[in-house]
């Protein structure tokens, strides 16, 4: 039988999993209907309509192909508490790039309560394709 703290990695790993297989419905799977998502920038979404409305620009493609490349793992087993820090790889204007961040997710039982993202980035610089201005 799986200690909890593996079964928390194992949670993190498949929701990471989700996001690099760019599967949305997979991501969502793991929210609690009442969960909350606290972007890089300070919005704040609460319930999965609103995560889901958040995570769309990203999954459909807006941003090109994101992949996150897991680098450390910490795990409260009794808080159902995970930080996983990463590094986030697309390209900017056609040119590769990356930026760091991590996430603190409060899991219950195997619902995912709270996701809190932190980037070591003024803002990740993303392609706006839907314009040809510089940012």
């Amino acid at each position: 039988m799986a200690t909890a703290r593996q079964h928390l990695a194992d949670l993190t790993q498949r929701f990471m999993t989700a996001f690099n297989d760019n599967d949305l419905e997979g991501v969502m799977a793991f929210f609690a209907d009442d969960a909350v998502y606290d972007e890089f920038n300070g919005t704040r979404n609460h319930g999965t309509d609103a995560i889901r409305a958040a995570f769309v620009p990203q999954f459909s493609g807006r941003y090109g192909a994101m992949q996150f490349l897991d680098d450390d793992l910490f795990i409260d087993a009794d808080t159902g508490k995970v930080m996983a820090s990463w590094r986030c790889t697309l390209a900017v204007k056609g040119q590769p790039t990356s930026w760091r961040g991590l996430d603190l997710l409060h899991f219950q039982g195997d619902r995912l309560v709270r996701k809190l993202t932190y980037a070591k980035a003024k803002v990740p610089l993303f392609e706006d394709k839907a314009s040809d201005t510089e940012p």
